[in-house]
């Protein structure tokens, strides 16, 4: 049994996540369950970053404290969470004891080792982003100084700060990303890095603040507070106990040796892959690696950046009135629809798109008229023509059980490399192919034979064992759905993935899985 450890990045508890905070969390808890699926001892971690002058601005704007205001974002969260069938291991928040006492000792074993020190900072800053740039960074306009990442508004700050040497560990950092190509993904995330960061010079980065009080103190520092970017990167080993006073070797552990565990970090790290969004890939993938190696823990095996989800040709924002929320849609269309949409519609590299006729049009046609239709039809058939139980003399073999095979193959490399779209169009591939079978052969002529009786059993028991097939490769995706579905052609409710192909199937029809969305409701 291989171990696997996956994370989200923890998300900003400034506000309430829309429809592509929450994607990542999908399609983590995904690529969670399919190793589950195949066997893996898997860790799955999330969160909430609940600390910078941001939130302690918006808490000031209620009327409450920034503890009490985190409280209710990160309870809110994890209810989100829950709807959406997100199944993690922990959920951490660096409010808590267990997270800052670990990285209180942290900030000061790189102090005492010069990993930090302190100077004069003078620049500018996005308060959204809680990140500095420097004047030739940000964006000049008649209507004001902008970020270059998010286009919000910028401030001038000067303040007395501690910075991580970060070019300290250039070298190494370049070295072992060109060594290791898989380790940020997709390809051209990496590119990025290397062409903007790494070929033009890292720069020292601030980790402590003193212009506002909502953070993890300094202890030897009366006034300064730790910024965000050692406080929040530091929960991938927090979460699992990580001690800072261990002495540790840099290389990657041998996993498959049988030793014995003392603790989660040492059973689980390094992670196999942190899940984040682009925005933030600069931070993951120079910054943590750089403290990383100052800290002499061995680095992630991956860093996957994947992309965002546009409302038309426009990125999410509430400021411009074009968000989407998870549970506005969980409500309307399912938690299995809601699922299905977004794995199904982002691409490994580029940018997705949601509106609700999108959502609308792909659930309707590949849920409701495939899949859905496929087992209505199917297990009817079982039940008209067989009373519901389907053994044929011999297991048939045809263009349809040669796809679900094939598919299943080219599925399985998919889901490794994260290209989750693809891995959903190879599971729903012989499904489409199936419904055409259908109309090849027509069942209901053969059954007026009783001749082409054990051409009829040949003919459902494919359909059923396709549908068995799917139901395996998209539970992943749809855990409820496929649930059901299996519960319907008589098998456990949880599937296996060795699971062999039955000598037949004894089906009884349930409730229709995916009703069908009429236009005018989706638009109420």
């Amino acid at each position: 049994m291989s171990k696997f450890y996956i994370t989200t990045s923890i998300i900003y508890a400034s506000q309430p996540p829309h429809i592509g905070n929450t994607y990542e969390a999908i399609v983590t808890d995904a690529v969670a369950r399919y190793h589950k699926l195949i066997g893996d001892d898997v860790y799955f971690l999330t969160g909430t970053d609940e600390h910078g002058l941001k939130i302690e601005r918006n808490a000031e704007k209620e009327g409450v404290t920034p503890q009490e205001f985190v409280d209710r974002i990160a309870g809110n969260l994890r209810k989100e969470w829950d709807l959406c069938m997100v199944e993690y291991n922990d959920f951490i928040r660096t409010t808590e004891d267990r997270h800052k006492n670990i990285v209180k000792r942290m900030f000061k074993k790189l102090y005492d080792q010069g990993d930090i020190y302190k100077k004069s900072y003078e620049g500018w800053y996005c308060v959204p982003d809680e990140a500095f740039h420097t004047d030739s960074q940000i964006n000049k306009t008649p209507d004001g100084n902008l970020c270059p990442d998010c286009g919000r508004p910028v401030e001038w700050l000067k303040e007395e700060v501690y910075f991580f040497r970060l070019s300290a560990y250039a070298d190494r950092l370049a070295a072992h990303i060109d060594q290791n190509p898989d380790f940020i993904q997709p390809d051209n995330r990496r590119n990025e890095m290397v062409n903007g960061y790494i070929k033009p010079g890292l720069q020292d980065f601030c980790v402590s603040r003193m212009s506002f009080k909502w953070g993890i103190p300094v202890e030897f520092d009366p006034g300064h507070v730790m910024y965000v970017w050692v406080d929040a990167l530091s929960n991938y080993i927090t979460a699992l106990g990580y001690d800072p006073s261990e002495q540790r070797d840099a290389a990657p552990h041998d996993r498959s040796a049988e030793t014995k565990k003392t603790s989660l970090f040492d059973q689980y790290w390094p992670c196999d892959v942190h899940v984040i969004g682009k925005d933030i890939l600069r931070f993951h993938t120079l910054y943590w690696p750089g403290l990383l190696m100052a800290l002499g823990v061995p680095l992630p095996k991956q860093v996957f950046a994947h992309p965002w989800f546009l409302m038309g040709s426009d990125k999410m924002s509430k400021s411009l009135g074009n968000v989407i929320y998870a549970p506005e849609l969980v409500d309307k269309y399912g938690v299995d629809c809601t699922r299905y949409y977004v794995l199904r519609e982002m691409p490994f590299a580029r940018d997705g798109n949601i509106t609700r006729e999108l959502f609308v049009s792909r659930c309707n046609t590949d849920l409701a008229n495939d899949l859905g239709n496929l087992a209505s039809r199917s297990i009817t058939m079982a039940e008209k023509y067989f009373d519901g139980t389907v053994t044929p003399e011999c297991v048939p073999q045809n263009e349809v059980l040669e796809l679900c095979a094939a598919s299943r193959e080219r599925y399985t490399d998919a889901m490794e490399k994260l290209a989750i779209q693809t891995a959903v169009t190879e599971a729903m591939a012989p499904v489409i192919r199936a419904n055409r079978f259908i109309d090849e052969t027509m069942p209901w002529e053969l059954a007026k034979d009783p001749d082409k009786t054990e051409d009829l059993r040949q003919v459902l028991y494919t359909l059923l064992e396709t549908l068995r097939g799917a139901s395996i490769l998209l539970y992943p995706v749809m855990p409820l759905a496929m649930g059901k579905l299996r519960l319907q052609l008589g098998l456990t409710e949880v599937p296996v993935w060795d699971e062999k192909p039955p000598a037949g199937f004894t089906v009884k029809r349930g409730d229709n899985l995916f009703p069908r969305i009429v236009m005018e409701e989706a638009a109420t």
